[in-house]
């Protein structure tokens, strides 16, 4: 019988965001469904296999948000801070699963909590990445006032990521929200220029600087296709293409 190939891998090492609301469950309302913490980890595994270096940055808005926190009256230090900590949990239960689907990882935390995870060091992240690990990047930045976005931005910078990979539930940039505007038109690829001039949402705009002036290209793509993830490593047209010059 004949080997299946390998499909060719356009992308060797990517940061992939998520958002914590990926890894619940809106019909049941747990924050942290393990059946679709498991569906992500596979996800992650099959990418890995194919020899990408993975690092993934996630959210926590299942748990906390800070700003929903400073909208009820607490301090958005002190909101921003309970955020970093949900990241944390929602770290850990990735951590366990993808674990369970047999790759060995590495949770590191901008906050020192060293009985929990990893102090965030480059290096070492780097160091993990080329052994195959799969890291996971959890505390955002560690500083109230930036997102996990930024964060995201952040890492993908330091750890020398081809690409930042930004899971949404919608399958790309459209021109206006397709909900609202149903004939908004997706974009294919689009510059950082024109972005902020159309004023595109993609990320916040320190997360976005940071990837513009580092020219690391932004990818948006719809996490709920279950092909998604692997279509985008391997190069093919999925989602919205943000470069510095769209091909």
């Amino acid at each position: 019988m004949a080997k299946t190939k390998k499909p060719t891998v356009r992308y060797r090492r990517i940061l992939l965001k998520l958002s914590g609301e990926v890894l619940g469950n809106a019909g049941t309302g747990a924050c942290i469904d393990a059946a679709v913490v498991t569906d992500v980890a596979r996800r992650i595994r099959h990418i890995a296999e194919l020899g990408v270096e993975v690092a993934v940055v996630l959210g926590g808005g299942n748990i906390f948000r800070g700003a929903t926190g400073e909208a009820s009256g607490l301090a958005r230090t002190t909101g921003d801070y309970m955020g970093m900590l949900a990241t944390i949990i929602n770290g850990l239960a990735l951590q366990d699963a993808i674990e369970h689907e047999g790759l060995a990882t590495r949770l590191q935390t901008s906050i020192d909590m060293p009985q929990v995870a990893e102090p965030f060091i480059q290096r070492r992240a780097a160091r993990h990445l080329e052994k195959g690990r799969v890291v996971i990047f959890a505390g955002g930045t560690g500083n109230p006032y930036f997102s996990t976005d930024t964060a995201a931005a952040l890492r993908a910078n330091e750890i020398g990521a081809e690409v930042l990979l930004k899971a949404t539930k919608v399958d790309g940039i459209y021109t206006a929200d397709p909900k609202i505007h149903p004939d908004a038109v997706r974009y294919e690829t689009v510059s950082y220029q024109d972005a902020l001039r159309k004023r595109l949402r993609i990320m916040d705009s320190a997360a976005f600087a940071l990837c513009m002036d580092n020219k690391i290209p932004i990818i948006v793509f719809d996490f709920f296709d279950k092909q998604a993830l692997q279509r985008v490593v391997c190069g093919e047209r999925v989602g919205t293409l943000v470069t510095d010059a769209p091909e």
